[in-house]
C-alpha cells in the first residue's frame, strides 16, 4: 500500500501493509517536549486571531443597522453561522497550508502531522477544528487529561483523527537518515 505524497513507499510495513508511526516518543522525546503547554498558548493566540474579524463584523452590522434605521440589524442572524464558517475555513486553510499549522501553532513552533508523517490538508484541518470544539464542549477535562497519559501527548480528537502535534524546529533537526537503497 502506498500513500502518495507522504514519502512512504511501503518498504517498512508490517504484514498488513500499514506504515509505521513516523514519530516515536521514546526515540525522539524532544519532538514532544512541552507540546501540551504550547498547544494551550497556541489555542489562545488562535482564539484572538479568530475573534478580531468576528468582532469587526458585529461592529459593522451594528453601524450598518444604525445607518439603515434598523434594517441592517437583520444581518445579525448571519453572524453566528459566519463565525462558524470562518473558524472552519481558518483551521482548514492553516493546517492544510505549507506550514501545517495555524498562526498560533506557528508562533509556538508547533505543527500538525498525520501519524505516518504526512503534512495536514484542508479537510483534516477542518475536521480537527470541529472535533476539538465538540470534544471541549462535552468532555472538557477528559480532552486534556488524555494528553498527559500518552507518549505522543495526543489529545482525544488527535487520537480519533490519527494526528500528532510536534515541535516543528526539532523535526527539521531530527530528520531521519536517507535510505541507501
Amino acid at each position: 500500500m502506498s500513500y502518495s505524497g507522504s514519502g512512504y513507499d511501503g518498504g517498512d510495513s508490517n504484514a498488513r501493509g500499514v506504515p509505521p508511526h513516523a514519530f516515536d516518543p521514546y526515540l525522539q522525546p524532544e519532538l514532544f517536549r512541552g507540546v501540551l503547554t504550547r498547544r494551550v498558548f497556541a489555542f489562545l493566540i488562535d482564539l484572538v486571531v479568530l475573534s478580531v474579524p468576528v468582532i469587526l463584523g458585529y461592529l459593522f452590522i451594528a453601524v450598518f443597522g444604525l445607518i439603515t434605521l434598523g434594517l441592517g440589524w437583520a444581518l445579525f442572524w448571519l453572524a453566528w453561522p459566519a463565525t462558524v464558517v470562518w473558524a472552519v475555513v481558518y483551521y482548514g486553510a492553516s493546517i492544510g497550508g505549507p506550514y501545517s499549522a495555524t498562526m498560533g501553532m506557528r508562533v509556538m513552533d508547533l505543527e500538525l502531522r498525520t501519524w505516518y508523517g504526512q503534512t495536514g490538508y484542508f479537510v483534516l484541518g477542518a475536521t480537527h477544528a470541529v472535533l476539538f470544539w465538540v470534544s471541549v464542549s462535552f468532555l472538557s477535562p477528559l480532552v486534556l487529561l488524555v494528553g498527559l497519559f500518552n507518549g505522543r501527548r495526543r489529545l482525544l480528537h488527535d487520537i480519533v483523527l490519527g494526528t500528532v502535534v510536534i515541535n516543528s524546529s526539532i523535526r527539521t533537526q531530527v530528520a531521519p537518515a536517507a535510505r541507501s537503497y
